[in-house]
């Protein structure tokens, strides 16, 4: 088989046409107003309410920044209990604003937190929960908030991944007290970079403002510590132009993931993520986990092999958070268990939504001669 000379890579940000965004952003020339709440910034925070179809948005930079202003909004002291199987983002926030992660094991079968566990590890210093839907795949919402509920305790959902999920015809941002949404060029909706808070309380609307704006209330006045976490007008432009193709890229997201369903099925010590009852996905990622018993190799091997055909996967999330270094004196392995394993195993194929079914098919087809003969060449056959 031809090996392509282009690598195939993990994702590739979308990009409307280049003068709908020129066109967009002419307006920021005509209103010479680039950052703090610009009018365009207010049409895409209204347009992204009705979007996610939540109370209220408010946007920040980045995904990062808006979790640590959630974090700050709620008040939150003393520990909360997250996941170890996220991105470093998640766990750092909790560290920033000086809190403990305490970090609870995952459900093999979809990779979230186990909200059956959330209970042994609350003490009297826990203040909150921050799950992740990992993947786009919605946590165990309905468990989560009857345990924070009868512990009196404060839920943010970290939905970076979970863009236009829902769950039994309710948008994901409406569950737990603030969702964050990351809109960075990576994930399937995107302002460049940027983040967005879903909330149902009106009243933290004003204090996020401040939060993001350096605490101050008015030109004289700065009523707290904040910091500068503004979303800017080219973010802006670039996210209400996106909000136009969303749904169109969604779905051919939707038709590459089947392909790759069809495609991988049957290969033994290959175990596919399918989509849950009542549950609308965004097809974020196509994540595998390889059983090396079965698979004839393990997850590095077929990840190594891959990227001598040209194509590039991604370990993720590998390491764990617990197993960093700044964050190793908190973990115990013997809690972990399954978040240990699905770390050890999980291989994301690339996927977005300009990658041709051609590609796909490539890339199955390698995964295929892996898995038979164990290895693949230029000169290989493919059946």
């Amino acid at each position: 088989m031809d090996i392509p000379d282009t690598p195939i890579l993990l994702y590739r940000p979308f990009l409307p046409p280049m003068e709908e965004y020129m066109r967009e952003i002419e307006r920021i020339w005509s209103t010479v107003t680039l950052s703090n709440n610009g009018p365009i910034h207010q049409e895409f925070e209204a347009k992204l309410t009705e979007r996610l179809h939540v109370e209220n948005v408010s946007l920040f930079v980045n995904g990062h920044m808006a979790l640590e202003i959630a974090i700050k909004t709620l008040g939150l002291q003393g520990e909360v209990i997250t996941t170890p199987f996220t991105f470093a983002s998640t766990v750092h926030a909790i560290s920033n604003c000086g809190l403990t992660p305490v970090f609870c094991d995952i459900r093999p079968e979809d990779f979230n937190i186990d909200a059956s566990k959330i209970e042994d590890l609350i003490t009297d210093k826990t203040s909150a929960i921050i799950p992740v839907h990992v993947f786009g795949t919605p946590c165990d919402v309905v468990s989560i908030d009857r345990i924070a509920q009868k512990h009196k305790l404060k839920v943010i959902y970290d939905a970076a991944h979970a863009f236009g999920v829902s769950v039994n015809g309710t948008g994901i941002g409406n569950f737990g007290d603030i969702s964050m949404f990351s809109l960075h060029a990576t994930k399937v909706f995107h302002s460049i970079e940027g983040g967005a808070l879903a909330y149902n309380h009106r009243p933290y609307k004003p204090l996020m403002n401040k939060l993001r704006n350096f605490g101050i209330h008015s030109p004289e006045a700065v009523d707290l510590i904040g910091t500068n976490a503004k979303m800017n007008e080219f973010q802006a432009a670039m996210g209400v132009i996106n909000l136009r193709y969303i749904d169109v890229e969604l779905e051919k997201r939707r038709k590459l993931t089947l392909q790759y369903r069809q495609r991988l099925s049957s290969i033994k010590g290959l175990t596919l993520m399918h989509d849950k009852p009542g549950v609308i996905p965004n097809y974020v990622y196509f994540p595998v986990l390889i059983e090396s018993d079965e698979f004839g190799m393990t997850r590095d091997e077929l990840h190594d092999r891959l990227k001598q055909v040209n194509v590039f996967t991604r370990k993720y999330f590998y390491p764990l958070c617990s197993d960093f270094d700044s964050y190793r004196h908190l973990g115990k392995a013997g809690q972990l268990r399954y978040a240990r394993s699905i770390a050890s195993r999980v291989l994301v194929l690339p996927l977005y939504s300009t990658l041709s079914e051609e590609t796909v098919d490539y890339i199955c087809d390698s995964v295929h001669y892996i898995y038979e003969f164990g290895g693949l060449t230029a000169e290989s056959p493919v059946n």
